[in-house]
């Protein structure tokens, strides 16, 4: 049994079949023809500018018009990046024309205008810790060490008082006082 043949396919679509050009009706087509529409750019602006100018050349003979057939010839097919000379001058313009910040929902993007940062914030006094009483010297342990753990809270004076850390060392603090009264 011999192995499978891969088979492939191609599609074209209508404008690579029928490219753009002009001077081409049924079967019959312009002498020479059809054209581009570069050939034909370059066909009026050339004779315009041979036209004009006949008295600087006129001496040359048919060199002039000799190099404005070919180039005319020259421009028949040229591609710039994959699109013809008259696509890729209409994305060079539109490059131009376009806003250098680039745009948003179809209107030019711009910077926000500049204007001052306006805040503020509020200080509050932070609430008062609750005083509790020193525990008694039975609810201290060994070495005279309270059960629980205390923090140093720093005041405005410069002595410094010593109170419990949280709401649940206080609650500690008199559950421990309760127990060593008993």
């Amino acid at each position: 049994m011999s192995a499978a043949v891969a088979r492939s396919g191609r599609f074209y679509t209508a404008a690579r079949r029928h490219p753009w050009v002009l001077g081409k009706v049924a079967d019959w087509k312009i002498p020479l023809g059809p054209y581009t529409p570069a050939q034909i750019a370059v066909a009026l602006c050339g004779g315009f500018a041979l036209f004009k100018s006949i008295s600087l050349w006129s001496w040359m003979g048919p060199v002039p018009v000799v190099a404005w057939v070919l180039a005319i010839w020259a421009v028949r097919r040229p591609k710039v990046r994959g699109r013809t000379p008259l696509q890729a001058a209409l994305g060079w313009l539109l490059l131009v024309w376009q806003p250098a910040g680039g745009r948003l929902g179809g209107r030019a993007a711009r910077d926000r205008a500049a204007r001052p940062f306006l805040g503020g914030f509020t200080l509050e006094d932070a609430p008062a810790p609750a005083r509790v009483r020193a525990p008694s010297r039975t609810a201290l342990g060994p070495a005279g060490r309270s059960a629980s753990p205390r923090r140093v809270v720093a005041t405005g004076r410069v002595g410094l008082s010593v109170g419990p850390a949280s709401q649940v060392e206080q609650l500690l603090a008199l559950a421990g006082q309760r127990a060593g009264g008993r």
